[in-house]
């Protein structure tokens, strides 16, 4: 793990590539805490404005070596490529060079309840739930969140207490460079395969992230993965949540209101606590709000506290988020990204009584889509009507040959942009995949249906270039 006094006598620490919604929380915490920071992006965002606003002094936008100068500490993405002119900088200064998920490690182990929220699904959801709660019962907490927070006004905050929220990503294990007091662990399923290659190796880390916990683990008792990560595990409160009554805390007497809100009595060990309300849709995220309430008590948050602050959560960004509702088509964006959670938001979607549910979907990878590609097909064809961007790579090279029409001849009716054209650039052949996606759809789209986004590259940009023209 990290050397824990990497930050002991800095002054000075460079962030390349500040406007990441990872790099933000960990921007404000610093900068409250005295450092002296500077920073540099590529892109201009609402996140790189409101660094800006704390006084940060963001580079020129583009990445140059002279953007590190004065730096006694360096931090970067891991989107950063290694032919980044100011990475290579970075490491041929002689200043220590530190990854994103490291300097996060490093904030966490300076809070006495630092609660992490692992899962391969979820995480974002029941991160802003639980910081929802804490913040409105108000306990002046430090958060991490992978997706924006309306209560927060962003993906993050610092706070003075001792409490910080932390969403715990297990892509190539970077929660394991994190030092939870509390692990939440929400469930677990086979993915990330190009470096986990088994859902066994998935469950080894996930054990030993729960080990690194010191005080307490709550997790899903229902989801047979995580009972085996948590086997074993002694010396800390053992906590457990799910739909089950043989777990601690479970919901009864599931009500639904209408399309996005819910009502349950939260039980625990066969008492009623009390009745709560959700006002995001889907049976996912009443488990979701279980976990998040369990974890909420175990901080010391009144019932009456949890009851009052979860039913004011309508949502982080990019989970269910609603952008638009124009000539009767309503048009939602969603991060799910994995055949389980599309299939819980696509239910979730059909269920709220809309004519039909239109599912642009873009895959994220082409590892995740190759290797899940018949789990896609069937999550996808949950909707009514499916469109296919072409598959964003991110780090990876195309090694597999695959393209969104594999994924779209296991679809009946899907529709997609064919490959590239003859002399066309990548980022051409992207912008005209995205305008013509967003144009068949204002085509075809009718009174009374829903468009739900999916994924989490860029494609909502569709679903704004959708409202833009509706």
């Amino acid at each position: 793990m990290t050397d824990l006094d990497i930050l002991k006598g800095k002054k000075h620490i460079h962030f390349i590539g500040i406007g990441g919604s990872g790099m933000y929380p960990l921007a404000q915490i610093l900068h409250s805490k005295g450092y002296f920071l500077t920073g540099s992006d590529n892109n201009e965002t609402e996140t790189l404005d409101a660094v800006r606003k704390m006084g940060i002094e963001v580079k020129p936008l583009g990445q140059r070596a002279e953007n590190i100068e004065g730096a006694d500490l360096i931090v970067h993405t891991a989107a950063i490529m290694p032919d980044n002119p100011e990475l290579i900088a970075a490491r041929l200064s002689g200043v220590p060079v530190l990854e994103r998920s490291e300097l996060l490690g490093v904030v966490t182990s300076w809070y006495d309840n630092a609660v992490c929220v692992a899962g391969t699904h979820g995480k974002t959801t029941t991160t802003s739930m639980l910081t929802q709660i804490l913040f409105g019962a108000g306990l002046d907490i430090s958060a991490f969140i992978g997706g924006k927070l309306p209560a927060i006004k962003g993906s993050g905050r610092a706070g003075t207490s001792d409490i910080m929220t932390c969403e715990a990503c297990e892509f190539v294990d970077t929660f394991l460079k994190l030092y939870p007091d509390v692990a939440v662990v929400l469930n677990i399923d086979a993915d990330h395969l190009d470096y986990f290659k088994t859902v066994d190796n998935i469950i080894k880390s996930f054990n030993k992230f729960c080990n690194n916990a010191t005080k307490a683990v709550i997790f899903n008792g229902d989801d047979e993965n995580t009972r085996k990560a948590v086997n074993g595990i002694t010396g800390k409160e053992m906590i457990s949540f799910g739909y089950s009554d043989k777990n601690d805390y479970y919901p009864e007497n599931i009500k639904k209101i209408n399309g996005t809100k819910t009502e349950f009595d939260l039980m625990h060990k066969g008492e009623k606590v009390i009745r709560l309300t959700i006002n995001v849709p889907g049976e996912h995220n009443v488990l979701n709000a279980v976990a998040a309430s369990a974890t909420a008590l175990y901080c010391k948050v009144s019932a009456e506290g949890v009851r009052d602050n979860l039913c004011e959560f309508r949502g982080a960004g990019r989970r269910f988020e609603k952008l638009c509702e124009k000539n009767g088509v309503t048009v939602v964006d969603d991060y799910a990204h994995h055949p389980a959670e599309i299939k819980v938001t696509l239910n979730a979607a059909m269920g709220m009584g809309y004519k039909r549910v239109w599912a642009v979907f873009q895959p994220f990878t082409f590892s995740r889509t190759a290797i899940l590609l018949n789990e896609f097909a069937e999550a996808l064809s949950i909707a009514d009507k499916v469109v296919l961007t072409e598959i964003m790579g991110s780090r990876e090279k195309n090694t597999y040959h695959i393209y969104a029409r594999d994924l779209g001849e296991k679809i009946d009716g899907a529709f997609w942009i064919d490959n590239l054209k003859e002399g066309e650039s990548e980022k051409e052949y992207h912008d005209r995949n995205f305008e013509e996606i967003a144009m068949y759809l204002k085509e075809n789209v009718r009174e009374g249906d829903l468009v739900i986004t999916l994924g989490c590259g860029d494609v909502y940009k569709v679903a704004k270039r959708l409202c833009a023209l509706l």
